[in-house]
């Protein structure tokens, strides 16, 4: 479903983990959320056309594309979460303009906090300026960039 059908904000989850899917789903939805899980940037990519994420919660090491070339190629707050929390990976979250940094393992209340600041970002970011009052798409991929 479309935000901007129901007003929901929608968290799209990306991580190739399982269990750490469903486990974040679930806090998500837990909070009042709608969420859409992905095994790969790819999923995420074929179903981003038709629909639309306040917030994306990224996991930087995909195997087929890196968090880090995905994030490249979307307008939307991300949250990166990763295991490898060495000084390189940390160096270019800092750098990437991402709206948060986790390191797993992570808990509910600190992944729920970054998701807020992004989806608060995200509504005051592409709010209409003819006040619609409507969330508009900020995702759209840049440079046609749909594989």
């Amino acid at each position: 479903m479309n935000e901007l059908m129901n007003d929901v904000p929608i968290i799209a989850i990306v991580d190739d983990d399982d269990s750490v899917r469903r486990s974040l789903l679930r806090v998500v939805q837990s909070a009042g959320y709608q969420g859409e899980t992905f095994a790969s940037a790819r999923e995420f990519l074929e179903w981003l056309p038709r629909n639309q994420a306040a917030c994306l919660v990224l996991d930087v090491n995909l195997a087929e594309m890196s968090g880090f070339d995905l994030q490249k190629r979307l307008a939307v707050p991300i949250v990166f979460i990763t295991a490898h929390d060495d000084l390189p990976t940390t160096d270019r979250i800092g750098k990437s303009g991402a709206a948060g940094h986790l390191r797993k393992p992570f808990d509910a209340s600190a992944v729920l906090d970054a998701i807020r600041r992004a989806v608060r970002a995200t509504r005051v970011r592409t709010s209409d300026v003819a006040g619609d009052g409507r969330v508009h798409d900020a995702q759209t991929p840049k440079d046609g960039d749909l594989p």
